[in-house]
C-alpha cells in the first residue's frame, strides 16, 4: 500500500508540473477557465476510470478465476500493462473517434457549444457505464461513447440544419462500426477455434479442462500462458481504448488553451520549412492554374464540401490555395511557439480543413490524376499536416493511464464473477480461459495497428462464449440475452442520453 500510494501520489505531482509547465507559456487563464479545465479534465479523467471497471476487469477476468494470479496481484499487474499501451498509443485511434464529431463542433471546440458537446458526452458516457457497472452487465465503454458521439452530432444537426449544420460522418460510423461489429463474431469463432487445438495439444492432462477447485493454480506451463495473455490483452486494452479519453482530452485542451495545444510544438524548424515546400508542392499538383483564393472563400467552399460531400468546380482551387497559403503562414514563424494566440487556433482549422478535404477527395476518388513524384509530395504533406495536429503530451497519456488503473482497482469484482461462472452453464476452465484470453490479446492489438477502436468487453466475452460452445458446456442464455441487450441498446440510449443532455447544456452556454 505504501508503494502504491507513492506511485500515485507521483504521478499527481508529475501530471500538474507538466500542466503548469505548458501553461507557464500562454496569458493567465481566467478563474473561470480554471475552473472549466479542472471540471472537463476530472470528467474526462472519470470516464476513463470507470471504463477500467468495465473493460479491463475484463482482462484479469480469467487470470483471477482460474487462480493463475492472486486478485491483488492480477489487478496491479494488469494496471501496469495499460500503463505501458497507453504510454506507446499511437494516437490514430484518439483522432478516429473525433473524425466522428461535426466538422464546425470540432472547429469551434473553444466556443460554448463546443464544451456543452464534450460535457454531453462524457456525462452520458459515465451515466450509462456506472448504471451497467451496478448490474454487473459486461457493456462496451467503446460502444457508449460512440453512441454518446452520434447523440451530439444528431441533436447539432437537428438544431441547426437549417444553417448548413452536418451532422455525423457516416463513413466513419460504418467504419467503426464494422469494427465493433466484426470483433466479436471474430472472438467467438477464433476463440472456440483455439480452444479445440488446445484440447488435442493436450488432451492427456485432463485437468485442463475442468473448473478450478478452490484456490488451486493451473499447471505451470497453462499458468505461464493465462498470465501472458492477461498482459497482452491489458497491453492492448490500455493502447486502444485509453485512446478514446485522450482525444476528449486533447479536444478540451484545444478548446480552452488553443496557444498550448492546439499545434504539436515539439516539432522543429526543419519540418517547418519542409512543411512550406511541400504546401507548394502539393497546391501545384492538385490544382496547378489555381489563382489566390481569399482563405475565408476557401474555408467556406471547403467546409460546405466536407458537410455535404458534394464535389462542385471550386473544390479543388479551394483547397490548392488553402494549402499554399498554409505553408507561408506557418514558414512566418520560426517557431510554432512564437505563432500568437489569435492567429494559432485559425491555422490548427484550416489545416484540420485541408487534411480532411484530402481524405474525403481520395477516398472518392476525386483527386487530380498526377505524377508519381506529385503523388509523393502530396502524401509527404499530408504526413506533415498529421504531425502537427495528431499529437498528445506525455502527461495526457499518465493521466488517462492512471485513470485506467484505478479503475481496475476498485470495480474488477462484479465483472470477473460474470465472465468466469455466468456466461456458460459450467464455470469456465483452465484452458477456456487461456484461448479466450489469446484470441482477445490478438484482436485488440490487431485493431489497434488499423487504428480501429474495438470494444475488449465484448471481444472477451464472445470469446469465452466461444469457448464454451467448443467444449458442449452451454451458454447460460439468461446471461447471454443480459450482455446483448447491453450490446443492442446501448447505442440509442446513449443517443437519447447524450443528445438530450447537449440540449440541455446549450441552454445554458
Amino acid at each position: 500500500m505504501p508503494v502504491f500510494l507513492t506511485l500515485i501520489i507521483s504521478t499527481l505531482i508529475y501530471i500538474g508540473v507538466q500542466l503548469s509547465a505548458d501553461l507557464a507559456h500562454v496569458p493567465p487563464l481566467s478563474v473561470y477557465s480554471i475552473i472549466l479545465l479542472a471540471t472537463a479534465l476530472l470528467i474526462a479523467l472519470g470516464f476513463e476510470f470507470v471504463n477500467g471497471f468495465h473493460d479491463t476487469a475484463n482482462a484479469v477476468a480469467t487470470v483471477i478465476y482460474t487462480n493463475a494470479l492472486p486478485a491483488p496481484v492480477a489487478v496491479m499487474w494488469a494496471g501496469f500493462c495499460n500503463f505501458l499501451g497507453v504510454m506507446v498509443a499511437s494516437g490514430a485511434v484518439a483522432y478516429g473517434i473525433i473524425a466522428l464529431l461535426p466538422v464546425e463542433l470540432i472547429m469551434n471546440v473553444g466556443s460554448g457549444a463546443g464544451f456543452a458537446m464534450v460535457f454531453a458526452m462524457l456525462i452520458a458516457a459515465i451515466m450509462w457505464n456506472l448504471g451497467t457497472w451496478v448490474l454487473g452487465i459486461p457493456a462496451s465503454s467503446s460502444h457508449t461513447l460512440i453512441g454518446s458521439i452520434l447523440g451530439v452530432g444528431i441533436m447539432n444537426y437537428i438544431l441547426h440544419s437549417g444553417s448548413g449544420a452536418s451532422g455525423v460522418d457516416m463513413d466513419q460510423v460504418l467504419k467503426v462500426g464494422k469494427a465493433l461489429l466484426f470483433s466479436p463474431l471474430i472472438g467467438f469463432a477464433f476463440a472456440a477455434i483455439v480452444f479445440l487445438l488446445v484440447k488435442k495439444v493436450f488432451k492427456r492432462q485432463v485437468e485442463l479442462f475442468q473448473p478450478p477447485e478452490g484456490n488451486k493454480p493451473p499447471p505451470p506451463l497453462i499458468r505461464a500462458i493465462l498470465i501472458f495473455t492477461c498482459t497482452g490483452v491489458s497491453f492492448a486494452h490500455g493502447s486502444n481504448d485509453g485512446q478514446k479519453g485522450m482525444g476528449l482530452i486533447m479536444l478540451i485542451l484545444i478548446g480552452l488553451v488553443p496557444l498550448a495545444y492546439s499545434l504539436n510544438k515539439n516539432l522543429d524548424q526543419a519540418h517547418i520549412q519542409s512543411f512550406d515546400q511541400l504546401s507548394s508542392q502539393t497546391a501545384v499538383a492538385i490544382y496547378a492554374q489555381h489563382a489566390d483564393i481569399p482563405d475565408t472563400q476557401a474555408r467556406d467552399v471547403l467546409t460546405k464540401y466536407i458537410q455535404t460531400k458534394t464535389m462542385t468546380p471550386e473544390v479543388t482551387p479551394a483547397l490548392a490555395s488553402l494549402t499554399e497559403h498554409l505553408g507561408a503562414r506557418v514558414a512566418r514563424y520560426g517557431d510554432l511557439k512564437e505563432i500568437p494566440e489569435h492567429e494559432i487556433s485559425a491555422i490548427r482549422n484550416d489545416m484540420y480543413l485541408s487534411t480532411t478535404a484530402f481524405k474525403r477527395l481520395d477516398k472518392a476518388k476525386q483527386l487530380p490524376a498526377m505524377t508519381e513524384t506529385q503523388e509523393k509530395s502530396v502524401k509527404a504533406y499530408r504526413k506533415h499536416l498529421d504531425a502537427f495536429l495528431q499529437y498528445i503530451p506525455t502527461w495526457v497519456k499518465v493521466a488517462v493511464a492512471l485513470a485506467l488503473g484505478l479503475g481496475t482497482m476498485v470495480g474488477w469484482k462484479r465483472i470477473v464473477v460474470t465472465v468466469g461462472e455466468r456466461i456458460g452453464k459450467h464455470h469456465m476452465t483452465y484452458g477456456q480461459g487461456m484461448s479466450a484470453e489469446l484470441v482477445a490479446m490478438t484482436t485488440i492489438a490487431a485493431a489497434d495497428g488499423f487504428g480501429m477502436p474495438v470494444s475488449t468487453t465484448h471481444v472477451l466475452n464472445s470469446a469465452v462464449a466461444g469457448t464454451m460452445v467448443a467444449n458442449k458446456s452451454g451458454l447460460n442464455f439468461n446471461t447471454v440475452k443480459t450482455i446483448l441487450s447491453a450490446w443492442i441498446f446501448t447505442l440509442p440510449a446513449t443517443i437519447c442520453l447524450s443528445g438530450g443532455l447537449y440540449w440541455l447544456f446549450l441552454q445554458f452556454v
